[in-house]
């Protein structure tokens, strides 16, 4: 009797063991992501917000009292949102459209052509990562000045057209495919640009998207390069308008006008995401960008 109690016991505790891991896991994973919350809930509570007072009340209004979305009217005409929408749109499907073109035929060659100096070559590719952007500012001002594109879309598209790390991200899809397939396509008939578009591309779409959801999160965001390329109005971004409505607010910050429109900037980013969610996972998981 006691040993199948004592048994009984051991087995208890093994099956214990699994669930206490899986709850701790949980736990863990809640507490990471409530901290990556809280920010963007006071954001949206802000937004909402009335007026300044409530923005700004200590101990902290969570909750709008009433709530209202009079702010996002507000912001979008506090600046010229509308413009600099359609700036940011456009710079950021041009230049995430070229790296995803420049990318795959870079990609192409360096997984499946052999020629000589291949990794060579390939490893001095890789070695323009790990240059620091701040560093080519100076000399890229003086070239893009020199070409007269200054404060326009040449100068914030075509510097962008290419980049080492999508070349590095596809060139490891393009390795994962299976070589029978590419021999088959080999044995059809098929030219390199076939084989890139009815077998590469096809089976490396999830790669693919995310990393055209990366680029299109960098290119919408970035603040530096357009504050300094750009002098008009008319060239400027979201990003640099959020600053503008910040700076050209009467009679102090609106914080709630800011936070409305710092949501709009926010919308067409998570909408996109939303909308390839299932393949910017997957494409996550095969390439092991998860420190990304």
């Amino acid at each position: 009797m006691t040993s199948e109690t004592g048994t009984g016991t051991i087995r208890y505790r093994r099956s214990l063991g699994p669930q206490l891991q899986k709850v701790f896991a949980f736990l863990v994973v809640a507490a990471i992501a409530t901290v990556f919350a809280i920010p963007f809930a006071w954001m949206i509570s802000t937004s909402l917000k009335p007026n300044l007072r409530q923005v700004l009340a200590y101990p902290p209004q969570w909750i709008p009292d009433p709530p209202t979305f009079a702010n996002y009217l507000r912001a979008w005409q506090a600046a010229r949102f509308s413009r600099y929408m359609l700036n940011s749109l456009w710079i950021s499907f041009a230049g995430v459209g070229l790296q995803m073109i420049n990318g795959s035929l870079c990609a192409y060659v360096f997984s499946r052509i052999q020629f000589r100096g291949r990794e060579f070559l390939f490893l001095l590719f890789l070695a323009v990562m790990m240059i620091p952007s701040q560093v080519t500012v100076i000399p890229n001002y003086i070239m893009l000045s020199r070409l007269d594109w200054l404060d326009s879309f040449k100068a914030l598209i075509i510097p962008f057209s290419a980049t080492a790390f999508g070349t590095f991200l596809l060139r490891t899809a393009f390795l994962s495919v299976p070589d029978d397939l590419v021999d088959a396509a080999v044995i059809d008939g098929a030219s390199h640009l076939q084989i890139m578009r009815h077998v590469m591309i096809p089976l490396s779409k999830p790669t693919l998207l995310t990393f055209f959801v990366l680029n299109f999160n960098w290119r919408w965001n970035d603040y530096f390069w357009p504050l300094i390329m750009t002098s008009s109005d008319k060239m400027r971004t979201v990003a640099l308008g959020l600053n503008i409505m910040r700076q050209t607010t009467e009679g102090g910050t609106n914080w709630h006008v800011v936070m409305a429109g710092t949501v709009l900037a926010l919308l067409p980013v998570l909408a996109l995401f939303l909308f390839f969610q299932r393949y910017f996972i997957e494409g996550i998981s095969r390439s092991g960008l998860k420190g990304v």
